[in-house]
């Protein structure tokens, strides 16, 4: 049994105002008891344009939001799953929506740089979004050991691949980080039933901060941070404002129900004796 936070923010293009608002949500899950806790997607910074992103991106293993994480997991004695930060890589136009993992002593333990970009135009509205512009998309996955349970990361427009998921619990994920930032028509749509559904198909629990509310450039997010078990159910929600939920993960139920309801072993379709007919 382990105790795992999710966090909520309404992050704005202010850094150093973020992280003094993510600082005293991380203490709250520490004193609520967790062991870990999980920021939203760009908790530290998001910006007025798109492009502001390109002038806060630090240097991977170094800069002043990465020094906050880990000097505030050490200082707590928390694990930390920073929701995503920028990070610099080898372009001039795009950077990293990187999601970073801190142990208890302040040591970087995995990163994940966010695989599927949301180059979208929003059913309904005039509002549209092209992430690839300014971010480097990811190309592999990440399966990490901590104290509760081994996580699989991913990010936010993530949860509509289910096939990465079951990459993820293929390499022995107990629970799935989806740190996100939804907008509201996709997220009064499709947030939680996502979500449920990615924990139910995978008997996984599923762990997704959320952004919420209307940010200092005018955009609004969904909110609505969720914990979810892997029988789908929700053990914690909190749909709007800033703050933390907090759940107990049961790994010993979870093993057992794997071991009694073998989805995950009954799977049929990558089998070799089966062939795709032509029609």
């Amino acid at each position: 049994m382990g105790r795992i936070a999710a966090i909520q923010m309404t992050s704005s293009h202010r850094v150093e105002e973020n992280l003094t608002v993510a600082g005293g949500l991380l203490r709250a899950a520490k004193d609520a008891g967790a062991e870990l806790a999980c920021l939203p997607e760009n908790f530290s910074f998001l910006g007025l344009q798109n492009a502001d992103k390109l002038e806060v991106a630090e240097a991977d293993g170094a800069g002043r939001v990465q020094s906050f994480l880990g000097a505030t997991a050490r200082d707590l004695g928390l694990w930390i799953l920073a929701g995503t930060v920028n990070l610099r890589v080898d372009s001039t136009d795009r950077v990293a929506n990187a999601s970073l993992l801190f142990d208890a002593q302040g040591r970087r333990v995995a990163r994940y740089d966010k695989i599927h970009l949301f180059d979208v135009a929003i059913p309904g509205r005039d509002e549209q979004y092209r992430e690839s512009r300014h971010v480097m998309p990811g190309d592999r996955i990440v399966v990490v050991d901590t104290p509760v349970g081994r996580a699989g990361l991913s990010v936010c427009y993530d949860v509509r691949f289910p096939e990465l998921y079951r990459a993820l619990v293929a390499q022995g994920a107990d629970w799935l980080a989806v740190p996100s930032a939804f907008t509201v028509p996709t997220g009064h749509a499709h947030w939680e039933v996502l979500l449920r559904a990615r924990a139910i198909e995978n008997l996984c629990y599923v762990v997704a901060p959320a952004q919420a509310g209307t940010h200092s450039s005018g955009r609004e997010t969904y909110g609505d941070t969720l914990i979810v078990d892997y029988w789908g159910q929700v053990l914690a929600r909190r749909v709007r404002d800033a703050g933390i939920v907090v759940a107990d993960l049961d790994l010993d139920q979870l093993a057992q129900t794997r071991a009694r309801f073998p989805v995950l072993q009954n799977r049929r379709l990558e089998s070799p004796r089966l062939a795709m007919e032509p029609v």
